[in-house]
């Protein structure tokens, strides 16, 4: 096994972090703009999207802890688009899965054959983030 790049890793895993919590408060603003008569469970479907950003932050936030680093204070910047159709929020949300997947990904590869714990836990949320990429894409079928 590789030493792990501590420095790489607990750099890469604040922004990861900032990026989930930029998560939360994306799918939250999404959750309070929709409308019309399909509101109801894509509003139940963003809210879910802000609780697991949240929770994906805890966990990164925890793991940055247990390997001396200082979780981050910061939120990836997030442009208003004024753009409330679902159809272009939907895209929006795809565009924001799409990065994380590849923050993972990148986790994934600065941890691959140096820890197992966290190569897991990137493999884990590579999952996690390409089901999202999927459901989105279902979603956004019917606007094609």
């Amino acid at each position: 096994m590789k030493e792990l790049d501590l420095k790489s890793t607990v750099n890469l895993m604040n922004s990861i972090m900032e990026f989930e919590l930029a998560g939360v408060v994306r799918y939250t603003h999404y959750s309070l703009m929709v409308t019309g008569p399909n509101r109801i469970p894509i509003v139940d479907f963003f809210k879910m999207q802000a609780t697991e950003s949240l929770t994906h932050a805890q966990q990164v936030g925890e793991i940055l802890t247990g390997l001396e680093g200082h979780p981050t204070l910061r939120i990836t910047p997030i442009e208003e688009t004024y753009k409330h159709a679902v159809r272009d929020i939907l895209e929006e949300s795809l565009n924001h899965e799409k990065k994380a997947l590849s923050l993972y990904k990148e986790l994934l590869d600065t941890v691959e054959d140096a820890s197992i714990y966290l190569e897991e836990f990137a493999r884990t949320m590579i999952s996690q983030e390409e089901l999202h990429n999927i459901e989105i894409k279902k979603m956004l079928r019917d606007y094609s």
